[in-house]
């Protein structure tokens, strides 16, 4: 508990009133999810933008257009904080002053990738991170499906660009 706090992170339980509602209608919910940041109750209007690591220029320009206009209208933009697609609708809804929500895939202490460190106390200051791994734990390949899991249970929707040709890159 005193890491936690040290960390600014809260745990929620599945009974707590801001653990995310769409969240606990999926069979395998996580019991306790960690957060740091803040849902608020006007997040439940989110809608998830995720990708490719290494996005097109068609990719980028359209993921920046649609994360921005999903800000304007007031819709939370929640993805993964991963490189490429995830990253850009992070900064496009932040830019544009919206609110947006990463899931990660290892401890609220463990920033990954480590680049997206600054993102992330924007995003914290603008949204939340959030976990259902407790502080410490490193991101594992198996993390990430499981963090899908959670990032595709939180929304009422999900875009993603097409891959694209990797020559295009």
């Amino acid at each position: 508990m005193e890491k936690m706090k040290c960390h600014d992170v809260q745990a929620l339980t599945w009974h707590d009133e801001k653990y995310p509602a769409r969240l606990k209608e999926i069979y395998d919910y996580p019991p306790i999810i960690y957060v740091k940041g803040e849902i608020l109750p006007e997040d439940e209007w989110c809608l998830a933008v995720v990708g490719t690591r290494l996005a097109t220029a068609y990719g980028r320009q359209v993921t920046e257009e649609i994360a921005t206009d999903l800000a304007h209208n007031k819709i939370t933009v929640v993805s993964g904080l991963a490189r490429g697609i995830d990253t850009i609708a992070h900064h496009a809804a932040l830019e544009a002053g919206g609110r947006t929500i990463a899931v990660s895939a290892c401890g609220l202490d463990v920033i990954y990738p480590a680049e997206n460190a600054n993102l992330a106390k924007q995003i914290i200051e603008h949204g939340a991170l959030i976990s259902e791994y407790p502080l410490g734990t490193k991101p594992k390949p198996e993390y990430f499906p499981r963090r899908n899991r959670i990032l595709s249970a939180s929304v009422w929707a999900c875009w993603s660009p097409k891959p694209g040709n990797p020559a295009a890159r």
